[in-house]
């Protein structure tokens, strides 16, 4: 089965979390193609789509959602997942609950043109040089503090379930005879 794992990053948290989804999946047998969505992605035959964006502003960044609103039929056609990259973990517990709001609020805008199975939120590695002094400032008061927020085992964890999903569905040999 093909899979196609598509990212969009800002400060390459996202690619790591992308290739750490995409060498998961190969780990149980599955043909994966992990790409930058900047970089004129189709979805070409793949059989399976994970979709992944940094999060700036409650919102993936433009690139991904280009792409989602661009192959919209092609992705409905396909099993979906999403995963997020922001902050998560960083944010201090009472900004936590806003984590939770924000995943639903994240691909909200999907929700009319995509049916996926999961949205998963994970966090990335947040540095000072990335950020203006306000960000600077707001991570100060909001966050633990800049640095590799990550949970490997998370990732990893839900990378499996993806692939115990897939290979368990049946194998689509050509799609374009099965559509015909």
């Amino acid at each position: 089965m093909r899979v196609l794992v598509g990212y969009a990053t800002a400060q390459g948290s996202t690619r790591a979390t992308a290739e750490q989804i995409g060498d998961r999946l190969r780990r149980h047998g599955l043909d994966v193609e992990v790409r930058d969505l900047d970089g004129g992605v189709s979805i070409g035959g793949a059989d399976a789509v994970v979709l992944g964006s940094a999060v700036h502003g409650r919102r993936w960044l433009p690139g991904a959602r280009a792409f989602v609103a661009a192959n919209a039929p092609e992705l409905a056609a396909v099993p979906l997942w999403l995963f997020s990259v922001g902050m998560g973990r960083a944010l201090r517990r009472p900004f936590r609950v806003l984590l939770r709001a924000q995943a639903d609020l994240v691909v909200a805008e999907f929700t009319d043109r995509l049916s996926f199975r999961d949205h998963r939120a994970f966090s990335g590695v947040v540095r000072d040089d990335d950020l203006s002094a306000t960000g600077r400032l707001l991570l100060r008061l909001m966050c633990r503090g800049a640095g590799d927020h990550r949970d490997p085992g998370a990732v990893d964890e839900w990378a499996d379930g993806i692939a115990r999903v897939l290979t368990s569905l049946p194998r689509v040999r050509d799609r374009s005879a099965a559509a015909g």
